[in-house]
């Protein structure tokens, strides 16, 4: 049924939520499990216009990217505890929505599930997070929203 599913996590608890189902479903198809965190980049440039300026100047990826490993980390951990085998963690910078989608498309994806960030303001989606909502609008497989 499902060869590769892809869990988006960004440490909330939606994201984990999202996991877990991920996994009950990696159990009944024995799939890979891909974990895919996105960090959205930021130049030097705009790192030089913050009204706080350190001593030693760090772009944001840098500490962006850190935590963005971390949070693959943990849900690989996670993973792990319950008896997954076949994960793979992987870290991107850019727009969530477009890299979640690009990436898809890259590793063949057959099942992105990914948590509702319950944003309920905006144009962008009354029940959906922004992000949860224009990957399910534009994936190009199905999209499970947890």
């Amino acid at each position: 049924m499902f060869k590769r599913i892809l869990v988006a996590v960004d440490g909330s608890y939606s994201a984990l939520n999202a996991l877990d189902k991920a996994i009950e479903l990696q159990r009944l198809t024995d799939c890979e499990l891909f974990l895919l965190s996105v960090y959205k980049h930021h130049s030097l440039f705009e790192s030089s216009l913050s009204m706080v300026r350190p001593d030693d100047l760090q772009i944001p990826d840098q500490a962006l990217s850190e935590y963005a490993r971390s949070i693959v980390e943990q849900a690989k951990q996670h993973a792990k505890e319950q008896g997954v085998t076949q994960v793979r963690g992987f870290v991107k910078g850019g727009r969530p929505s477009q890299t979640i989608i690009n990436f898809c498309k890259e590793k063949e994806v057959d099942l992105i599930v990914m948590g509702a960030s319950g944003t309920h303001t905006g144009k962008d989606g009354m029940f959906l997070g922004s992000v949860s909502h224009r990957v399910a609008g534009h994936a190009t497989c199905p999209t499970m929203v947890v």
